[in-house]
């Protein structure tokens, strides 16, 4: 079992084609088997939540809030570290933002 705020290595498809990869993601919750997940990027210059070394990540990176979607557990390949107390209210509130839409 994953909980909301761990850094996975996870098998995904990338949005743009049927291509499948290994690649880092962080989970925002889970049920039943299944996990939501938002994938992380090296690619600095992308918006989303900033990541350093000093977080725990091998490289500065960047959550991709516009990014989510559903795997199972399966498809998780093991833990990397979780997320401190201020990255997660950072990414909860830009996770927020982002639905705000859905209110109106």
């Amino acid at each position: 079992m994953f909980n909301s705020g761990d850094i996975v290595l996870a098998i995904v498809q990338f949005a743009d084609s049927f291509e499948v990869k290994v690649r880092p993601s962080v989970v925002l919750y889970g049920n039943f088997g299944n996990i939501v997940i938002a994938g992380i990027t090296s690619n600095t210059d992308m918006k989303g939540i900033q990541l350093t070394k000093a977080d725990g990540m091998v490289k500065d990176s960047v959550i991709k809030t516009n990014y989510i979607f559903t795997i199972s557990e399966l498809m998780v390949k093991k833990k990397l570290f979780s997320l401190n107390k201020e990255k997660r209210i950072e990414l909860y509130s830009e996770l927020v933002k982002n639905l705000s839409d859905l209110k109106s």
